[in-house]
Parts: structure tokens; sequence; C-alpha cells
């Protein structure tokens, strides 16, 4: 399978331009070759790709002479070979492009002189002169896993373009475990975020007939964002002002809330209760409000907010016993214990089902709130990655900040703010009833770690990702605080049984 895009005349500046949308798609294991006569561009192209995946101005010599040169500590690594002094191809596996295709991405300057590359990914990239000096023409063929990419990236381009992004370079931002893919851009008005968020082919079926995102209520597509972004900025709170999208592709370009991520300044040292207590008069001001069943979405049909439902936080659950538990224990849960596990949950996930009238963010915890210092009040705290969001119990955004599954919030801070949001919420609604929302907040701290567990299991086994299980031994402290509640007992003793102390950190070496 392959797909080819063509692009006439391309200045300098556009190419550089082409080079920094290559950067957000490259991966390991890609090779990107480049093809044209000597001067047509070929290196010129390759230094504009190496810095735009490095972030920033790098050197970047032609490797005509030593064959090859490495940057090996960038987010991607990557190999920039040049075969202009091969003159056979048995003479290329002296310069160890394979090996290198192992250990990052290859670009290839004059690949046609190593013969056949079985390569997955590969990107062809033809550089031809035109009539005037400074203009090429560019084209483009992505083979395997790079025809997919390529159809996106032009249709990105497009998406840019038509928000007056024309002459912007996209530069690549960290984002989170899921599909979608971050970039910062310079638009008119301002820097702002480029989300790529591609809509999310459903799974097979796990539970009747349904796929495991459409149980869990997650988001398939930019739609929810949009509008529960609107919706948000309307209390006046600062979730990012959506200002361009593309509802159909799966693009959007929204305000950049900056780089004062609350988890990048915890760790620099900013005392994490300046932080954490505006956070939770977020939450406050936020319980005034009841969520809506349907939110409008300008030029579409509204979005339908799902409720936080039996099968969701069921299924949520049970990831522990697909995940962790074979993990630790090297096989599948046997049916006996996952009935009972599923009958001590079951009384507790009922009442929390039937509180389904006020705002669930869903992931209200340090990597998704950013201080915003030019504001005041509760809109000094940007909120992100909100578009899985529910109607359900309102003490579940408190949980997920108060148990940051990412970082260590000490007890004594946790019952200092748990308190500080009682007081406000009683101040706030004369109905509020302490006692029965500790019991929430305990029941829902208990199933979200549970959840987040066999996640960090699933992301290590299935998909290779280990560097999650160092925050295991946190959500088992944090289940232990949990387990203290009176309501909480039966399950506390199955989990000791299950999960004996002395055998949870095996799950480290997974």
């Amino acid at each position: 399978m392959s797909t080819s895009l063509s692009l006439p005349a391309l200045s300098q500046p556009a190419l550089a331009r082409l080079a920094s949308y290559v950067a957000l798609f490259v991966r390991s294991g890609d090779l990107v070759a480049l093809t044209g006569d000597l001067g047509a561009g070929k290196t010129t192209f390759a230094r504009a790709l190496i810095e735009a995946v490095a972030g920033e101005a790098v050197e970047v010599p032609s490797p005509t002479f030593t064959l090859v040169q490495s940057y090996e500590q960038l987010r991607v690594p990557i190999h920039h070979f040049d075969l202009y002094r091969i003159r056979a191809p048995d003479e290329v596996h002296e310069t160890g492009l394979e090996n290198a295709l192992g250990t990052g991405a290859v670009i290839l300057e004059w690949p046609e002189r190593a013969g056949d590359l079985a390569v997955q990914a590969r990107l062809d990239l033809q550089l031809a002169e035109t009539a005037a000096p400074d203009r090429r023409n560019v084209t483009l063929v992505g083979h395997g896993g790079w025809a997919e990419r390529l159809v996106r990236i032009e249709a990105m381009m497009r998406f840019a373009d038509s928000a007056r992004c024309s002459e912007s370079r996209p530069a690549f931002l960290q984002g989170d475990a899921s599909r979608r893919a971050y970039a910062r851009i310079a638009t008119p008005s301002g820097p702002a975020v480029l989300m790529d968020s591609p809509r999310q082919p459903d799974g097979p079926p796990v539970r009747e007939g349904k796929p495991y995102s459409q149980v869990a209520h997650l988001a398939e597509d930019v739609r929810p964002f949009v509008a529960i972004a609107n919706c948000l900025r309307g209390y006046g709170l600062s979730a990012p002002e959506i200002i361009a999208a593309d509802l159909d592709t799966g693009f959007l370009l929204t305000e950049d809330l900056g780089d004062d991520v609350y988890g990048t300044l915890i760790g620099a040292g900013v005392p994490i209760e300046a932080l954490y207590r505006p956070a939770v008069d977020v939450l406050v001001a936020l319980g005034q409000h009841e969520l809506p069943a349907e939110l409008p979405l300008p030029g579409a049909a509204p979005h339908l907010v799902a409720a936080y439902d039996h099968g969701a936080l069921g299924i949520e659950i049970e990831l522990l016993a697909d995940w962790y538990w074979p993990a630790l224990h090297g096989q599948a849960i046997p049916d006996a214990a996952r009935a009972q596990f599923l009958a001590l949950w079951q009384p507790l996930i009922e009442r929390i089902a039937r509180c389904s009238r006020h705002w669930v963010l869903r992931d209200y915890h340090s990597p998704n709130l950013l201080r915003l210092p030019d504001r005041a009040g509760i809109g000094a705290v940007g909120i992100i990655d909100f578009q899985d969001a529910m109607r359900g119990h309102r003490a579940y955004d408190l949980v997920s900040l108060l148990e940051d599954a990412r970082l260590d919030v000490p007890l004594e801070l946790e019952e200092r703010l748990l308190g500080h949001y009682c007081a406000r919420a009683r101040a706030e609604h004369a109905d509020f009833d302490r006692e029965d929302f500790l019991a929430a907040y305990a029941i829902l701290g208990a199933q979200r770690n549970t959840k987040i567990l066999g996640i960090f299991a699933r992301l290590a086994m299935r998909d290779g990702k280990r560097g999650y299980v160092r925050h295991m031994p946190r959500l088992w402290g944090y289940l232990d605080r949990s387990f203290r509640h009176r309501e909480l007992a039966g399950l506390a003793a199955w989990y000791e049984h299950a999960f004996p102390r002395n055998q949870r950190g095996r799950v480290l070496g997974i």
C-alpha cells in the first residue's frame, strides 16, 4: 500500500515547513529516503527535519564523507546517512544502516545506491529543480505505515492553511498516552496548539456487542472536546478557546495555555498546596452546575453526555482482573475469584451510579492542569484533556486530584484539602451531606486506583510502555487510604488476599 503527494515549486521556507510536519509523524524504525540531483536540497531538507525533531537549532553537518551522523538524544533518535560515495550495494552493510533502523529513524540520501531495503515504514521524498533557482518540486510517496501518515500530513497542512497558519512551522508538543498528538504553531493572533485527533476505530466487542470505548464512554472524536470546552468557558473556567475546528477530520486549533503544567511545577519545587487549593476551588465552583445531558456544538448535532453508569464503572475495575492479576500471578484470574471480586464491587458501584448529574471531567490531575498567573480566581487554573467528561458523582474529580497517580500527595494534605472542599461545598449547598460524600470519595478512590493499576499493567504488558509501572506502589498506597472506610472492609480483605503485600512488587518486573 502506498500514497503519494505532489507539492510544486516549494520555496526553502516552505520546504522547512514540510519537514516540520514530517517530524511530527516520524518514528523509530522509519526510513526517510531523499532523492534528487546534486544541489537539489536533500541535505537542506534533512537538516530541517532533524532540527524539527530536536525542537531547536542543532549543528547538522553533511555526512558525505563520514557516511553517517547520528543524533541519539532526540525525541526520536535520528541517523543521517549519505551514500554518495558508495559504489555498490554490498558496501552498505559496512555503514551500519540496518542496525540504525533498529535504534531510531534513518534519513537516507542517495537511497538508490543501497539496493532493495526491506523497511515496513518508508517515506520517499524526491526533490526536483525548477526554472526558479530557489524553488523545488517535491513528490512524496508513503509506503507501509507511512501511507496513512502521509494522508494525515496532507490533511493537517490543509487545515493549518485554512486557519491562516500557512507560514508557520509546527513544533512537537508532548501529549498523553492516547492516539492524540499535539503541536505548537503560530497564528496571526499568537501561539496556539494544533491537536491531531483522528476518529478512534471501534475495537472488538467486549460487552453486549459493544467495544470497550463505548461501554466506558470514551470520546471517539473531537466533538466532545469542543462542546465541553465551550461550556466550561461559559462558566468562567480556563478551558482552551477553540480557534478553529474540523470536526470530520479531527483537527483542532486551540488556545495555548502555556507550559506551567502542575506536574512540572511540583517537580521544580513549587509547593503542592499552593497549586492544589485553587484547583479544589475550581471543583467547588463546577459543583454548582449540573451537567446537562446535551451540550450544544456549533455547526453540528449536540454532544450527548453519557452517565457514569454501572457499565462504565464496572468495566473499568475489571481491568485489574484482566491485566494486573495475570501480571502478578502469571495466569488468568480464576472464575471464582473474578465472581467474588465483582460481587464485592456490585453494591458499591450501584451506590455511585445512582448519582449521575454532576460534572466528572475524569482526568482532573497534575498532567492536565496549568497555572495561569495572569488570570484571577477560578480562571487561574488551566484545564485540558476533558473530552471523556460524563455525568456522575462530583467526588470523582476530587479523588483524581488528591490521589494523583503520577505524584505523591501526602495524606495530611489530602485530608486538609478534602476538608476544605467539604466546608466550601457545605457553604454553597445547604443539602450537602458530608458523610455521604466521604463514603463516595472512598469508593471512587478505590475504583479509580483499581482502574489505573489495570491500565498501567496493560500499558506495560501489551504496549511495552514499562515506565508506568513505577507509579504502582503509589496507587497501592492510595488504595490503602480508601480501604480504611468501613464500607470497604470486605473489599479490602479480598485485595489483601488476592494481592499479598509482599508480592505486589513483582509486577514491577513485567
